[in-house]
């Protein structure tokens, strides 16, 4: 990387934008609308919704009516505004740039941008391609998905841009997910004087938490988690009201309803407890379609000739746009961005000698796929 590049990548860095953060969000896209100011690309800003950051719609290439290319980027991070400050300070370690979302995904995303312009300035796209910036994508994409589905609908190829895996691995399958809250009403009362008349909650809460964690099934690819909960008001009043949050992943589309309908089919112990479930399945499985494995078998094919072997990643856990994409039939190529580790922690890093081999490969994919 030249040092300008370097600077201008530390920057992005620098604007902190957890998806929360509307303000830093849009600085991003700031940064990339000033990006694409010396190149032949229409720049469409789409103001956000439910306090999240605005969405970039970047057009460039031929100008045909025929399906296009579609590039996705999301641009939040997980990390708060501070991080940077006090637990993830922006450095370089040998090969390795530390810094909050670097590899999840700015870092990919900044050089598939450069790709993306490099391409509309020479006029090589071999189809219209759009590229989409999101600001909610680590929140499941509430307000980006009916963009994402319909822009899809109209394209003959993905390209997504999150991270490479475990040694700049592609990605042509992902879980889908689900995500649901659940609610429990018991009864309250004094810990002391009137125990037996309390109905506890947490307790029922907790015999509801041992049945959904037993719905994982790894020989399926099932996982349940609950991540998350809350209930209580003292230590001495049995608690009214207990929370939790639960993660769902599966492979396939048949198992996302029947754990879906398990779950939101939940029932109390007895009648003096209330069990409410809301949520469903958030993203679809990104199943390895046909028509995928040949856009893989073209990658790795150019990737060959820039001088890497690219390999694809067993079913990965996470989920991404890409499973919108791919969900609707669309061939869908996911991670093709920085290589690297330590997504959503504080040793999250990126490998900066991935970055212009990979730059390449979205170069040729963006001129060669026909």
């Amino acid at each position: 990387m030249t040092p300008a590049s370097l600077d201008t990548l530390f920057t992005w860095i620098r604007t902190e934008s957890p998806t929360s953060d509307r303000a830093g969000v849009n600085l991003m896209m700031d940064l990339v609308t000033a990006q694409m100011q010396d190149a032949p690309v229409a720049v469409e800003r789409i103001p956000g919704t439910d306090g999240l950051g605005d969405v970039l719609v970047l057009r460039a290439g031929p100008r045909t009516d025929e399906p296009g290319i579609l590039v996705m980027s999301h641009l939040d991070t997980v990390h708060p505004i501070g991080t940077i400050e006090r637990d993830l300070p922006l450095r370089i370690e040998g090969d390795r740039l530390y810094g909050p979302g670097i590899y999840d995904m700015k870092g990919g995303a900044w050089f598939c941008l450069e790709a993306f312009k490099d391409v509309a300035r020479r006029g090589t796209a071999a189809r219209p391609v759009t590229f989409l910036v999101t600001p909610d994508e680590e929140i499941g994409s509430p307000i980006t998905r009916p963009i994402i589905e319909a822009l899809g609908r109209r394209s003959a190829y993905a390209l997504v841009t999150e991270p490479a895996r475990d040694g700049g691995q592609i990605v042509t399958a992902r879980k889908g997910v689900g995500r649901f809250d659940v609610h429990v009403e018991g009864r309250p009362a004094h810990a002391g004087s009137r125990h037996k008349d309390g109905r506890n909650a947490i307790y029922e809460a907790a015999r509801q938490i041992l049945a959904i964690e037993a719905m994982t099934d790894y020989s399926r690819g099932i996982t349940t988690t609950v991540g998350m909960a809350s209930g209580g008001t003292a230590m001495n009043t049995i608690p009214q009201h207990c929370r939790f949050s639960v993660d769902l992943r599966v492979e396939t589309v048949a198992d996302g309803e029947a754990v879906t309908a398990a779950i939101l089919g939940l029932k109390p112990q007895n009648s003096d407890f209330k069990v409410t479930v809301t949520g469903g399945m958030n993203r679809p499985p990104y199943e390895c379609s046909e028509a995928t494995a040949r856009l893989f078998d073209h990658a790795k094919s150019l990737a060959a000739e820039i001088g890497f072997d690219l390999v694809s990643a067993p079913r990965v856990g996470g989920g991404s746009d890409g499973n919108f994409t791919a969900a609707l039939g669309v061939p869908t190529l996911d991670g093709l961005g920085i290589d690297g580790d330590g997504a959503h922690t504080l040793q999250e890093y990126g490998l900066i000698s991935s970055i212009a081999p990979r730059q390449k490969l979205m170069t040729r994919l963006l001129e060669t796929l026909r």
